[in-house]
């Protein structure tokens, strides 16, 4: 209601919110406009989640980029379930490509194409430019062709942030699969990637095994139910990325215990250790609500 809506935007531009839910909500285009002005206004709001048709059509989408122009605290957007289009993300893309605080972003079912893969790789900028996205959701574009997913890989290749990548429900099929397999085996950062119901087999699968067990990666996490990859493949890989796992639990221990403990004599004094850990705790885009 109105009534509601008011006091939403007083506690906006209170900052006394955090998070601001308010997926599959029927709000009038007047009252939309509202919540784009406290949202600019606030110094507080850490996530901000309209999936499920809210940003309805281009009028808000453009609201929403004068908003994020002028925010500068929001650090999860979740857009699931807008029909954005090509267009309205490249309406939206300068004031995404230009936030400081944005790390988390959900353009899943947005009826993207592959000139909106384009703008989102924007986003994932090479080692040693600008901070980027660290969790990405492209979930359900099937518009995207190939071309798109194989640009989309070569950005994940490059990219110095990003940490977890979710695609599931996409047709991606066993080609882009093994792009995105060179992606993984190339990237430092990546340590969860989804790729759940997009059309994989075993070649796939067998592709993800040789990757994970030949190449050292980040990855920890890779979800491929709901695909024709058979049990034993799936559960062969499972055990090698949980294998690297304790691998880097034990090494963190013997680094604590080191740290505690200086007095132990190190053989080597010049050698090193190389410490890779997941650091994710609770996903950022663990509230989206599909």
């Amino acid at each position: 209601s109105g009534a509601e809506i008011r006091d939403i935007c007083e506690s906006l531009r209170e900052n006394s919110v955090r998070l601001l839910s308010l997926r599959g909500c029927q709000l009038s285009e007047r009252d939309f406009g509202h919540v784009c002005r406290g949202v600019a206004e606030s110094r507080s709001l850490a996530q901000l989640n309209l999936n499920l048709g809210i940003v309805s059509n281009i009028n808000r989408v453009k609201q929403l980029a004068e908003a994020l122009k002028t925010n500068r605290s929001v650090q999860s957007l979740f857009l699931h379930g807008s029909p954005l289009t090509d267009a309205g993300l490249a309406l939206l893309n300068p004031a995404l490509s230009i936030h400081p605080s944005l790390v988390a972003l959900d353009l899943g079912d947005c009826m993207l194409g592959d000139e909106g893969i384009n703008l989102i790789c924007g986003l994932l900028p090479p080692d040693g430019a600008k901070s980027g996205l660290k969790e990405l959701t492209l979930s359900a574009n099937p518009g995207i062709t190939s071309k798109g997913w194989g640009r989309l890989a070569i950005a994940v290749a490059h990219s110095s942030q990003l940490r977890v990548l979710n695609l599931d429900y996409n047709p991606l099929g066993d080609q882009v699969a093994g792009m995105l397999a060179v992606a993984v085996a190339s990237s430092r950062t990546l340590e969860v990637l989804d790729l759940e119901g997009t059309g994989l087999t075993n070649q796939s699968a067998q592709t993800l095994l040789d990757m994970v067990e030949n190449y050292p990666t980040a990855l920890r996490t890779l979800i491929l139910a709901e695909n024709n990859i058979s049990p034993e493949l799936q559960q062969q890989i499972s055990d090698l990325l949980s294998e690297g796992e304790e691998e880097e639990e034990t090494e963190a221990h013997e680094v604590t215990t080191r740290e505690k403990n200086p007095w132990i004599c190190q053989n080597n004094s010049s050698s090193q250790m190389v410490l890779v850990t997941s650091g994710l705790g609770d996903s950022l885009l663990a509230e989206t609500e599909m």
